[in-house]
Order: structure tokens, then C-alpha cells, then sequence
């Protein structure tokens, strides 16, 4: 039987990495579904409905917050951006612990 022990440093680390990780897959799947907009039925494929459902609710909120100015919708800009502020906190956070 092997037992390992971790020291409570590579369990933040880790739990930091994973949560970096989500976020950084989260970013990528709005900035795919941004692509996919620009392309007539791209949303009405398969991954563009899944992606929707995925990040639609979280697009949304900032859609009502933030009206599109002129056809254009600068939501995905800005909750791309909340992201980045997030994984940076959370980065930061672990450092700390």
C-alpha cells in the first residue's frame, strides 16, 4: 500500500491549477461561439447550440447590463474580461496561501 502526503502548498497549488484551467476553457468556448456568430447557421450547428447553452445564461447578464452600441455587442468582451479578473484573484489568492 502506498500512501502519499501532500502538503497543504500542492493541494492550493492544484486546486488553483484546476480552477485556472475551467476558467481558461470557459474563455476559449465564448471566444469560439463569438466565431461562430460571424458565420450564417453557425450557431444552429450542433457545437454552436451546446456552445450556446454553455455560455448563454453567462453572456446574458452583460447583454442587459451592456446594450449592444451601433449591431455590435461588446458582452463577450467584457465577461471575457470578468474571467481574466477572476483567474488573476484566484492566481493571486493561491500565492498567498
Amino acid at each position: 500500500m502506498i500512501v502519499t502526503i501532500y502538503r497543504s502548498g500542492e493541494v492550493v497549488a492544484f486546486i488553483v491549477w484546476v480552477i485556472s484551467s475551467l476558467l481558461n476553457l470557459y474563455t476559449t468556448a465564448i471566444v469560439v461561439w463569438c466565431i461562430l456568430t460571424w458565420f450564417p447557421g453557425g450557431l444552429n450547428s450542433k457545437v454552436g447550440e451546446w456552445l450556446t447553452k454553455l455560455v448563454g445564461p453567462y453572456l446574458d447578464f452583460f447583454e442587459r447590463v451592456i446594450p449592444p452600441l451601433g449591431g455590435v455587442s461588446f458582452a463577450p468582451v467584457v465577461a471575457i474580461m470578468v474571467l481574466w479578473f477572476a483567474q488573476s484573484g484566484i492566481r493571486f489568492l493561491g500565492q498567498l496561501l
